[in-house]
């Protein structure tokens, strides 16, 4: 028969660098609507990915529900991916975007140290480590006022709204390393599309509850919002379909460590279109959070290079 065509060599990574590029770009129209709620632009997201992945579940017949015996993991998966959306979200409006998208990058640092809660999986002194960094660059960007004093610059408005800000970009992380869990527990066993499903239909429901509540469910007044949260959800759903691309033809440890240009990338586009330059403590806090994401990505992929060799042998 025919042989396969090879991919071309770094085409996986080129994936990773435009999808970083796209979530970039959405997070800056983030930034640049003005009366539209974090909440109301999470629903309008959660709409975009129920329109992608609803031809995706009918192509596959994968049903709508999943299998029984998963199907609590998958609320729960759906529950916790919608709530990490709404809190970086809400973090991107208040704080500085780089602050913001550097805080995200704990997240594998999190997540080993929840699959070592829950999965009993090993946790390793280096894995500490790169806990400890992580939680310094934190620390660093969030200056709080008992280490650094009352008076803090280089924020983004008022102090409150910069720790408010903090605390839902860490929130959002914890419950972005939750999800990875559970989807470990899961397994191969449920498509990709259903997981995004559920994500999608709880989001949905779960924002549009909260914005009733709230009282903030409202058209967004002028045209350029309108067009701002059209283009968030297609640059979001942009940089997912080539993040998802390049983890099809590309190991996982290259494109976490490649992933790192979403941070190149909020540093940028923050002083082109925000006019807003990082302090040095904000540089200081990402050298620490990308020396424990880079630290952690690279642990990984030789232990997943180790094993695979091993099951060769």
């Amino acid at each position: 028969g025919a042989k396969k065509k090879a991919v071309c060599p770094g085409l996986g990574l080129f994936y990773t660098v435009l999808s970083a590029f796209l979530f970039s770009l959405a997070s800056v129209c983030l930034k640049k609507i003005e009366d539209v709620h974090s909440v109301e632009v999470s629903a309008f997201r959660c709409v975009f990915q129920m329109a992608f992945v609803l031809p995706g579940l009918i192509y596959y017949k994968t049903g709508f529900l999943g299998p029984k015996g998963k199907r609590i993991f998958l609320l729960f998966r759906g529950f916790l991916g919608s709530t990490a959306m709404v809190l970086i979200y809400y973090a991107y409006q208040v704080m500085p975007l780089a602050d913001a998208t550097v805080i995200t990058f704990t997240t594998p640092v999190f997540t080993s140290l929840l699959a070592w809660i829950f999965l009993k999986e090993k946790y390793s002194l280096w894995d500490l480590l790169f806990t400890l960094f992580a939680v310094t660059g934190v620390i660093l960007i969030a200056r709080p006022p008992f280490l650094f004093g009352s008076h803090v610059t280089g924020i983004e408005g008022n102090y409150t709204d910069h720790l408010k800000g903090t605390i839902a970009a860490i929130a959002s992380t914890l419950s972005g390393a939750s999800t990875f869990v559970i989807l470990r527990k899961v397994g191969k066993s449920v498509h990709y599309f259903l997981s995004i499903w559920y994500y999608a239909v709880i989001g949905l429901i779960g924002c549009v509850l909260a914005l009733f509540a709230l009282n903030e469910w409202r058209l967004p007044h002028c045209g350029k919002d309108r067009v701002l949260l059209i283009l968030i959800g297609l640059l979001g759903l942009g940089g997912q379909i080539f993040l998802t691309k390049a983890l099809q033809i590309e190991k996982a440890g290259p494109v976490s460590i490649m992933r790192t240009m979403d941070v190149v990338f909020a540093f940028i586009l923050q002083i082109v279109f925000l006019n807003h330059l990082p302090t040095w403590w904000t540089v200081g806090g990402t050298l620490c959070v990308l020396a424990s994401s880079f630290g952690t990505a690279i642990r990984k992929w030789r232990q997943s290079v180790k094993k695979t060799k091993q099951s060769e042998i």
